[in-house]
């Protein structure tokens, strides 16, 4: 487990070797022997399927395949336990759980994996508690589960996916200010779920941030783990390992008091630990070693339980995280009386084009300045279902241009999965980038082609700009920057998801079917840099989008240059 401090005399190291074994008793040096059997045994079952694909679970559209092979895999386990259901009683009865469990996802895969509990613990069961099985199944093998856990491992979700989808849960709690214990009941906003974390799921989230070096988490998940513990819930972690995670953590937040109070209810349950002892003489000598030069008596620990606000989060490379996760909340909008009474709703035919005569299109201003408009009834719920259908064999992790190489990269602020639809790949494409084009009086013959993109667990996109900084890019092939966004919505999101723009305070929530619309350049040619904008994180729901990126070249006549920076 953990090795943090060992203590020698006046000389002090540091260090994590993750794997002891623990003083103690009997039960816990055996208990210690088979988790590590077990670890080895998993490590080699992941190295023999090294070339599985990793970031599932940046896509809630790939992640709903692993719901059917969930369901084939519990079939094919209860064909085995009817061979040989005397020796596998324990198997059986976690084969009964999860029949139970894919009867309710495979009702709704999309709406199942809308919450991201279940999405994070769908990883968690495929990438650990499957292979686990498997180790116990092959001490008596049969032939055909095993073959059949074979054929569908290819497709498992790995660490990184699970992982992923851990810290997924965490930029979600973040942005949206839910304490641990509403992930662990399933209470999100609007939302009533059965989707509940336990005390191993809440210790496992700790230890992944702890892992990362993420201590700021690793305190709140592993509080919640022990709270959950100390409330009566069966468990298989043990408490002296949850302390020994939280006690240092919380001492990694600068909270002495509290980490003497934690390493001393550690070395109350097990007084031979391999580190308690030396770690709270460290940490009283280092408290008493403060407390005198600031000249202060000592201060027992607050008796307040730690939760979402007792420490401060570390600041990131985000400069304006604050603002931009407020927005998400739906706070700090800037929208107001005066500027409402600007916007307007009208009946566009994109300047007397035949094809929007007898139909013209639907415009709602969403703001004034830079102008943002939403179309209404862009794309059929026939037109939408296509598209995912041309899109969900392509879809790969979505990239992001380096600023410094101007090489495309994947990025832990960008959690998404995209796929490109050229007008030749159906008829449906060429129809929407035509009306796309009849819309916004721009010519596509230019533009991008149709990025489909689909938001996986928290799915997001950190704030970003469409347009290029870096003059005379060579990735635009002589066509010019990026002259305007059209952002087609392709699903209503239950919570979260919203588009919103840090730098003047504006939200806009996706509504299905619509689209919005602004240009990322003045008129001059110069980026306007009021248009950084960002996807928030997908907190329940599925989120589809596609965008068409116009460029300069071929708008000469189409929306003229001027010589000021007007929009």
């Amino acid at each position: 487990m953990l090795g943090w401090l060992s203590i020698t005399g006046s000389n002090r190291f540091f260090r994590d070797t993750r794997h002891f074994k623990p003083c103690g008793t009997k039960k816990v040096i055996e208990r210690d022997k088979m988790r590590k059997f077990l670890s080895f045994i998993i490590w080699a079952l992941l190295c023999c399927c090294w070339t599985t694909q990793a970031e599932i679970f940046t896509s809630i559209s790939q992640m709903t395949d692993l719901i059917y092979t969930e369901k084939e895999l519990v079939q094919s386990l209860r064909e085995y336990i009817q061979a040989e259901e005397s020796k596998l009683a324990a198997v059986k009865s976690w084969a009964d759980k999860l029949d139970a469990l894919t009867k309710v996802s495979t009702s709704d895969p999309e709406g199942y994996l809308a919450h991201p509990v279940n999405a994070y613990k769908l990883m968690k069961r495929l990438n650990t508690e499957w292979t686990e099985l498997e180790t116990l199944v092959l001490q008596n093998p049969s032939d055909g589960f095993i073959s059949n856990m074979s054929i569908h491992r290819q497709y498992f979700p790995d660490a990184e996916d699970e992982t992923g989808a851990a810290k997924a849960l965490m930029r979600l709690q973040d942005t949206y200010q839910l304490d641990s214990e509403a992930f662990s009941k399933g209470k999100l906003p609007g939302v009533h779920s059965n989707a509940i974390l336990t005390v191993d799921d809440c210790f496992d989230m700790g230890k992944t941030a702890y892992n990362d070096a993420d201590y700021y988490h690793a305190v709140l998940w592993m509080q919640q783990s022990l709270k959950q513990l100390d409330g009566g819930e069966e468990t298989v972690v043990s408490k002296e390992d949850i302390l020994d995670y939280l006690s240092y953590s919380v001492y990694q937040m600068g909270d002495l008091p509290r980490a003497i109070e934690l390493t001393r209810r550690l070395v109350a349950i097990d007084p031979s630990h391999q580190r308690a002892g030396g770690n709270l003489r460290y940490f009283e000598r280092l408290l008493s070693k403060q407390l005198n030069e600031l000249n202060q008596d000592y201060q027992p620990a607050s008796e307040e339980p730690i939760q979402l606000g007792t420490y401060i989060r570390p600041k990131d490379h985000l400069p304006e995280r604050e603002a931009y996760e407020a927005l998400c909340r739906g706070e700090g909008l800037q929208m107001n009386d005066a500027r409402r009474s600007r916007l307007f709703c009208r009946y566009q035919d994109g300047k007397r084009n035949p094809r929007l005569l007898l139909k013209p299109m639907k415009e709602e201003d969403e703001w004034d300045s830079p102008h943002i408009v939403r179309y209404l009834d862009v794309l059929s719920h026939k037109e939408i279902e296509k598209i995912k259908e041309l899109a969900k064999p392509r879809l790969a992790r979505a990239t992001v241009r380096d600023p410094k190489t101007g090489v495309l990269t994947t990025a832990n602020y960008r959690v998404s999965k995209s796929a490109w639809l050229d007008k030749e790949d159906d008829p449906v494409i060429d129809m929407v980038n035509r009306r796309i084009e009849d819309i916004t009086g721009l010519t596509v013959d230019t533009a991008e082609l149709l990025q489909v993109a689909n938001y996986g667990v928290g799915g997001q996109y950190e704030p970003h700009y469409d347009f290029s900084r870096r003059p005379f890019d060579s990735n635009y092939n002589g066509d010019g920057n990026r002259l305007a966004t059209f952002l087609n919505y392709m699903s209503d999101v239950e919570a979260g998801g919203a588009t919103v723009f840090p730098d003047f305070g504006a939200a806009i929530s996706p509504r299905k079917g619509t689209a919005v619309f602004w240009y990322n350049l003045f008129k001059s040619g110069e980026g306007d840099y009021r248009t950084r904008h960002a996807a928030c994180p997908v907190l329940v729901g599925s989120k589809w989008v596609s965008n068409k990126w116009f460029h300069e070249r071929g708008q000469e006549f189409r929306r003229p240059c001027g010589l000021t920076e007007v929009d």
